[in-house]
């Protein structure tokens, strides 16, 4: 079990287009370790801008997000994403010249481990997945819902200590994501993993522990959260 990190992210400010179009507004939360929430609110609201600026594939305008008390400012953004984030998205990105098993891979490249290691490791990954059958394919074989447990999988390849997940059931069915949102739920469970999935679907986000929303750029808990 890999464990959970607490985030605290207060009073941030995102704008994009020099300012005109302001997508975050003194938005503060607070996640404790191993906790699951979700986060909903309508569409621009700027809930994939927070989940990017708290994976620190952006930066905020004003605000600070800390994760285990570091201030993710003074943290290197490529070493934290390698080390301490696992990213889902609505749309897997796999790589579609690699199978399955080397798309896996990607993230432990360049951590130091071996390529046996690395293999041994994704085949481990797969096999928790359901895929045990498919590490050879390339996603344009594979089902949506196969690719989105392959990106799942990618996720976990450098156990993770904070899962985002940005409408990792948006593009599939509404069995598949069932089945895809389940398996978050139980990775989560045995690793102990703090996760922030956000969604716009209100039967997803009744999955979480703690169900927060989005509105006019505050954070708040969801009614009935």
């Amino acid at each position: 079990m890999s464990g959970g990190v607490d985030v605290a992210v207060d009073g941030v400010g995102k704008a994009f287009e020099s300012g005109r179009i302001r997508a975050l507004v003194d938005a503060s939360l607070q996640l404790g370790p191993g906790e699951f929430a979700s986060l909903t609110g309508p569409s621009g609201s700027g809930k994939s801008t927070l989940l990017n600026l708290i994976g620190a594939l952006d930066r905020p305008d004003t605000g600070t997000i800390s994760v285990d008390g570091a201030a993710l400012e003074t943290l290197d953004a490529a070493e934290y994403r390698a080390a301490t984030v696992g990213f889902v998205f609505q749309f897997h990105n796999l790589i579609p010249t690699l199978t399955a098993l080397e798309n896996v891979q990607v993230p432990m490249l360049g951590r130091g481990a071996g390529r046996a290691v690395r293999e041994e490791r994704a085949r481990s990954l797969l096999h928790e997945v359901g895929l045990e059958r498919r590490e050879r394919s390339f996603p344009a074989t594979l089902s949506g819902g196969e690719r989105q447990r392959v990106a799942l999988a990618r996720a976990l390849a450098n156990e993770p200590r904070l899962l985002l997940a940005d409408e990792p059931t948006g593009s599939l069915d509404s069995e598949t994501g069932a089945q895809v949102l389940a398996l978050i739920e139980r990775v989560r469970a045995e690793r102990g993993m703090t996760v922030l999935l956000v969604t716009n679907e209100a039967v997803v986000a009744r999955s979480a522990e703690r169900a927060l929303s989005l509105l006019d750029g505050h954070v708040q808990e969801a009614e009935g959260g």
